[in-house]
């Protein structure tokens, strides 16, 4: 089976994540099951989604995490959403706030906001994350600067 035929389930799954619901895009049916994700005007810290100026751009990504592995400090100068595939996503603030999301788990990520990503599981983490960006504007900045707080 084809990477494109493997995850189209999961990539419909984030079309109809991004649609308005307050009207359905897509009619159920007795062969078409709607079940939606996320909806939110906040990101999962508290945050109100802001989207950036400029000409609208949207990138979707496939992220894979080794277990044990995590993605450094890094902040998002833009709205992104995600859900993870595979795994167990551990997400951490330098306040120590943590969010755990596992496999079916969608997530509004937190914007201009230092963070980490961790695979806090046993088997390789699958996330798709789509990126509400702009041209010419960064979806990811390093942090190495970051550091959490100890308690």
């Amino acid at each position: 089976m084809t990477l494109q035929l493997r995850f189209r389930p999961a990539l419909l799954c984030m079309a109809v994540m991004l649609l308005p619901f307050g009207a359905q895009a897509i009619e159920p049916s007795q062969t078409v099951k709607v079940t939606q994700l996320l909806k939110t005007t906040q990101t999962w810290n508290g945050a109100p989604i802001q989207y950036p100026e400029g000409q609208a751009q949207i990138t979707g990504l496939m992220i894979e995490i080794a277990p044990g592995g995590e993605t450094n400090w890094h902040e998002h100068p833009v709205p992104s959403f995600g859900i993870v595939l595979e795994g167990t996503l551990e997400v951490s603030l330098t306040d120590g706030r943590k969010k755990l999301i596992k496999a079916g788990e969608a997530i509004a990520e937190v914007v201009a906001t230092a963070h980490n990503g961790r695979n806090v599981g046993t088997t390789p983490l699958k996330l798709i994350a789509f990126y509400a960006g702009a041209v010419d504007k960064s979806l990811t900045v390093p942090r190495p600067d970051a550091k959490p707080t100890t308690n």
